[in-house]
Formats: C-alpha cells, sequence, structure tokens
C-alpha cells in the first residue's frame, strides 16, 4: 500500500507542475512564427501571446511531429488551427501523421479535388478528426488575439469539391497581421496568381515574404516583389533538390532588390518573434 508521506509527495509534486503549467500558459509571449526546415516542402508554425498554435502545411514527410515537439509543451497535444493552403504532397504529407498526433480544432483548407491516394486519406483523416472546417476564400479573417490576426486573401471564392489542372494555383495566400507588423504567407502560387492579386488591388506589401514554390522561377515576379516591397524574404527549400530551387533568376530579382534571403536549406529552421508593436526579430537560425 501507499502511504501517506508518498501520497502527500505526489499531491505536492502534482500542485507544482499544476501551478508550472499555469504560469507557462498565462505568460505574456509575443507572437512567434516559425518556417521550420521540412527539406522540399512548407511547414510554418504561428504560436499567439497565449499559445494559440496554427500550423500551415505539414511538408513532404514526417519530420514536422519532431519540430512540433520542439516548440510545443509535453503536456499540450492540441492545435487551434491546422492550414492546407493546396494537396501536393510537399505541403500535405506530414499533417496526416499531426492529425494521429494531436486534437486539432479547426482546419481551413481549400476543398480542392485531387486524384492522389493521399489526398483520400486526407479526406478521410480530417473527416475521423470531427475538426470545424472551414473552406477558405478572400475576406476570412482569422482571430489569434488582440490586434494579430490572419486575412484570407486567396482564393477570391469558395473551391470546394473542384478539380483543377493546377493545384499550385488554389494555393491559399495568407497575410499575417501582428500590430501592423505584416508577413506573406502565399503558398505555391504562381505569377498568374501574384499578377491577379496586383490586379485587384490587394494589400500585399509586407516585411517578411515566403517565397512561393520554395523560389520557383514561375513565381515572385518583379512586379510581385515590388507590390510586397518587404525587407526579408524566407525559402523553405530543400538542399540539393531536384528542381534546381531556388531559382537563380529569383535570387537575382531578390538581391537586386535589396532584400535580405533566408533559406531553410542554409539556415534550418527560420523563426520569427515580435513582442508587443515591436518589428519581428530574427529569432534563431539553427535547430
Amino acid at each position: 500500500m501507499i502511504n501517506k508521506r508518498t501520497i502527500l509527495t505526489i499531491l505536492i509534486v502534482l500542485n507544482i507542475f499544476s501551478w508550472l503549467v499555469v504560469w507557462e500558459i498565462s505568460k505574456e509571449r509575443g507572437l512567434e512564427i516559425c518556417f521550420f526546415d521540412v527539406g522540399q516542402g512548407d511547414s510554418i508554425f504561428i504560436e499567439g501571446p497565449q499559445r494559440q498554435q496554427i500550423l500551415i502545411d505539414g511538408g513532404p514527410d514526417n519530420s514536422v511531429i519532431e519540430k512540433l515537439e520542439s516548440k510545443m509543451p509535453f503536456w499540450d497535444r492540441t492545435i487551434d488551427l491546422v492550414v492546407l493552403t493546396h494537396p501536393d504532397k510537399d505541403h500535405l504529407f506530414g499533417l496526416i501523421e499531426t492529425l494521429k498526433r494531436y486534437k486539432i480544432k479547426n482546419i481551413l483548407w481549400t476543398g480542392v479535388n485531387s486524384d492522389s491516394a493521399l489526398f483520400q486519406e486526407w479526406k478521410k483523416a480530417i473527416e475521423k478528426e470531427g475538426a470545424n472546417i472551414w473552406i477558405a476564400k478572400q475576406g476570412l479573417n482569422i482571430d489569434i488575439s488582440i490586434y494579430r490576426y490572419i486575412n484570407v486573401l486567396y482564393p477570391f471564392e469558395g473551391l470546394e469539391d473542384r478539380s483543377v489542372s493546377n493545384l499550385n494555383d488554389t494555393s491559399i495566400v495568407l497575410m499575417l497581421d501582428s500590430n501592423g507588423e505584416r508577413i506573406l504567407l502565399p503558398g505555391d502560387a504562381s505569377s498568374q496568381t501574384e499578377n491577379l492579386l496586383i490586379e485587384n488591388n490587394l494589400p500585399i506589401s509586407a516585411d517578411i515574404l515566403k517565397i512561393a514554390h520554395h523560389g520557383s522561377k514561375y513565381s515572385s515576379s518583379d512586379d510581385f516583389l515590388k507590390a510586397v516591397n518587404p525587407s526579408v524574404a524566407v525559402i523553405s527549400v530543400g538542399e540539393n533538390n531536384l528542381y534546381g530551387h531556388p531559382a537563380p533568376e529569383v535570387l537575382a530579382s531578390l538581391t537586386d532588390s535589396g532584400i535580405n534571403i533566408l533559406q531553410t536549406s542554409k539556415q534550418k529552421d527560420i523563426c520569427f518573434i515580435q513582442k508587443k508593436k515591436e518589428p519581428f526579430s530574427l529569432l534563431s537560425r539553427t535547430r
């Protein structure tokens, strides 16, 4: 039998642990965004001031799980929002395992169709998860905390159950606004989508730009870079990838525009933090 002293010790430890959890959750942390190094793919993690957690894409394998474990407390098994920008493998694969390991409250995606086996697995996984499903379209706002939110800029209308020839141009384009500091997240959008954003006079200027499609030559046109006018560009890309990303012409355009370039293939996980109303600052370039 467990004696009284042992029981008392257990209760004291549990009490201390509970207060540590409360203190950790309640303290003001600012807003942090991390571009995970997941190889040739995208995975972006956002954590709000009160540990509101958003995962945008899951990368081409299950390495996102290790990344999440490094950013989230071991007792926290809930993610507030998962976003799938478009159902290509290099954005989708890691989300399947994420849904198995974590309780997901909300899922945002386009609902567009794909004929891949991985896509069918995704459909089954989100049905089993039972999360609130949101279909992305322009004008949808996601509140993180006061003066911190995410706007959906594209697609202009819902794409649910549609079949398309180019999934990249169904990519959800998001603008993170944190106390007036802005980060543009265009998924794998091509120059065609970039032009639509410009032609429709959408507010795409940002301090930090996640370069679309891993630095492909079919994205990040000169007109788009001029319209966004970022000071920092982040490229999520795998080292020595088969596609030659980032394209030399994209790197040249960024350099000629005086934009600071960061690549996950070189700097690994790239994290920025904003506390109060200060600009985003680079938190870490390495794991």
